[in-house]
């Protein structure tokens, strides 16, 4: 079912906003963030971040419920954002020291983010 115009720029904001709260959430942990929406080949990281010898790559969802954020995650988007690590990576060779990681936060309306800790595997790793 098509979606109108108006509501897919809805979604978009909230998707948006949910990318904040999800930066805000990681540095609360101590994390620091090194990129936003990184885009390379076809690819999207919603956040790479760092903590001590951690990197972690973050796919961010924002759901009404917890199940479907993490059904959103599904092969297809899984291999895009492998093409972005990999892309990442190879301009950023200092990180082959770190211990890589790729998370998933689910943000709810009303709720504390669901921060997944090495969510998925990645199709090379």
């Amino acid at each position: 079912m098509a979606r109108s115009k108006q509501s897919r720029q809805r979604a978009l904001k909230w998707g948006h906003l949910a990318e904040w709260i999800a930066i805000f959430y990681l540095f609360a942990k101590g994390y620091r963030v090194l990129s936003r929406r990184y885009l390379a080949r076809g690819g999207e990281i919603d956040i790479i971040a760092t903590r001590k010898d951690l990197v972690a790559f973050v796919e961010v969802k924002a759901r009404k419920d917890l199940e479907s954020g993490i059904d959103a995650i599904n092969a297809g988007k899984i291999n895009r954002f492998a093409s972005a690590v990999d892309h990442w990576l190879m301009r950023n060779p200092w990180a082959s020291d770190c211990v890589l990681r790729c998370d998933a936060i689910i943000i709810r309306p009303f709720r504390l983010p669901y921060h997944i800790e090495d969510a998925f595997s990645l199709p090379f790793a």
